[in-house]
């Protein structure tokens, strides 16, 4: 999942790991990836918004155009971004008519299946709350739905990063697998996490020790 605010690099970045993914980001090879716009052409303005975004992705690139049933999609064994939540979630906040509950279930359920892929899903998302207050009930409604659907995609998702001005911050990754304590692994890896090493290796006095440390002012010279 990439979530960030408005002009933040979230489809860039998004696109960028998805041609990784894919083995295209040096040119084309392999299976191209895929982009799922959700946008809805609600006027003019928008649909000129979506040629924009049609004339940055070039020919490594397939299309697919679905505004709100994204599980059956034919995604399995795919790298795909979805991009994205906000104006998925937008389409049913319409079509329910500013139902949040409503929203809420189908978007879930959704999102259940969708994870069920076996696909490499690139889930792009706004974060609405860190903007202005909405001064509408409306806006108010969509900004909670927005939070919750983030939540519920972010806790399912192996990886969540947050763009800020262009720079991709992981917030969460999937741990690694535990260690075998039984294994003593690389002893080179091993380090003194107080920094003062071995206590059992004899001191040499006559080594004066690290003279970056600070010197007590009131010792004698």
């Amino acid at each position: 999942m990439i979530t960030g605010g408005a002009r933040s690099g979230k489809s860039r970045h998004a696109q960028e790991l998805a041609l990784q993914y894919s083995g295209q980001s040096k040119g084309p090879s392999g299976r191209r990836p895929i982009y799922v716009a959700t946008a809805r052409a609600w006027d003019d303005e928008f649909k000129q918004r979506i040629r924009i975004h049609q004339q940055d992705r070039d020919q490594r690139w397939r299309s697919i155009e679905e505004e709100r049933h994204l599980s059956r999609l034919p995604l399995e064994g795919e790298v795909a971004v979805i991009d994205c939540v906000t104006l998925w979630i937008t389409n049913f906040f319409s079509d329910f008519h500013g139902d949040v509950n409503a929203c809420l279930d189908v978007c879930r359920r959704e999102f259940d299946e969708l994870a069920k892929k076996d696909a490499v899903l690139i889930v792009v998302s706004n974060e609405l709350g860190m903007g202005m207050h909405a001064d509408t009930e409306a806006g108010r409604k969509f900004t909670d739905l927005q939070g919750w659907i983030n939540q519920y995609i972010a806790g399912m998702a192996d990886e969540v990063i947050f763009m800020i001005s262009g720079i991709p911050l992981t917030v969460k990754s999937v741990p690694c697998e535990p260690r075998d304590p039984s294994d003593p692994g690389d002893p080179s890896e091993l380090r003194d996490p107080s920094g003062l090493g071995d206590p059992s290796e004899p001191h040499d006095p006559s080594d004066p020790g690290d003279r970056s440390e600070p010197r007590d002012p009131l010792a004698p010279k």
